[in-house]
């Protein structure tokens, strides 16, 4: 009969054994971690203008608060000032996500307190709302547009740190940009998993559309086009001139809701997007907004100004 192990030999391997599981366990958590929070190889969004030689990268998750933080300034017909301050304050409060949880009572994406009239936590958690109250107490600071973005945003957040504010307001305007449309086809987001359970759909977008832009961003036919194989369908947004708060073109126009279709992609499920002759599709991201032919007949003409989105099921 073999001799059994000493104590001491026992330990060594227990101990060998608990490093090696403790190493894997360890790279385990990295590797959620960077997938997580757009780490290196992660879905990500960048933000790069013609002729800017910076680029800011963002999750998908940001990118899609900072498109609804966007999208609800246009709704009210306001400058791009007022979309940077907006998204300067988020960045420095939330770092664009929209967290339960903070200093005190305060939660979302711009940390507003339930316990200083800014809403219930439920209304708060919505950043659709959140953006709303935001504009709607920035929009009462006289001169705002005028006044540095530390002081604008300080008159509406009264943080004890109002000069953090600052530190964001370049990759703020760089955004701004994008997400405005001004700065055409600048913010490409790679490939993402949805970020929930739920489906999506053309039916989704329309909602998320018409609750973020205002129910005059799609007709009365609701913006349904054709259907596709497997039950994909197309949503048909079409592109007018912005308001004369925002002052932007029918081009601009067209970019701001297609710039927003990307940065809503992996929550909505949309697998393509095509505008001004570029086409965005998830199944090839990484090459962002790509050059198409040019569509031919009597079609192409009819939807030459439209923002053409199609969903999965």
């Amino acid at each position: 009969m073999s001799a059994q192990p000493t104590t001491p030999v026992r330990r060594k391997r227990l101990w060998r054994i608990s490093a090696a599981f403790a190493v894997l366990l360890g790279l385990a958590v990295y590797l959620v971690v960077q997938y997580v929070t757009g780490g290196p190889g992660a879905p990500h969004c960048t933000v790069r203008a013609e002729g800017d030689g910076e680029a800011y990268e963002l999750t998908p998750e940001q990118a899609a608060n900072a498109a609804t933080i966007s999208a609800v300034a246009s709704s009210r017909g306001l400058p791009e000032r007022a979309v940077t301050i907006a998204l300067a304050t988020a960045m420095q409060e939330s770092g664009l996500r929209n967290i339960d949880f903070g200093d005190r009572d305060s939660v979302g994406l711009f940390q507003q307190r339930p316990s200083q009239d800014w809403g219930t936590v439920k209304q708060i958690m919505d950043p659709v709302y959140s953006a709303g109250e935001f504009y709607r107490h920035l929009v009462k600071v006289p001169g705002y547009s005028r006044l540095p973005l530390t002081a604008a945003a300080q008159k509406v957040q009264r943080s004890g740190y109002p000069q953090a504010y600052a530190k964001h307001e370049a990759n703020a305007a760089r955004l701004t940009g994008a997400l405005t449309g001004r700065d055409p086809a600048a913010l490409t987001c790679t490939q993402s998993r949805p970020v929930d359970d739920r489906s999506g759909g053309g039916a989704k977008v329309r909602e998320r559309l018409v609750r973020e832009f205002g129910p005059e961003v799609l007709p009365r036919t609701d913006g349904v086009g054709g259907r596709h194989a497997g039950g994909r369908r197309t949503v048909t947004v079409p592109v007018r001139p912005t308001g004369p708060g925002a002052g932007g073109s029918a081009t601009q126009r067209g970019w701001e809701l297609a710039t927003w279709a990307v940065a809503h992609s992996a929550e909505l499920r949309i697998e393509q997007i095509s505008y001004a002759g570029r086409t965005w599709a998830a199944a090839d991201s990484g090459k962002g907004w790509q050059k198409r032919p040019a569509d031919s007949g009597a079609a192409s003409a009819r939807s030459a100004g439209d923002v053409r989105i199609i969903t999965a099921p």
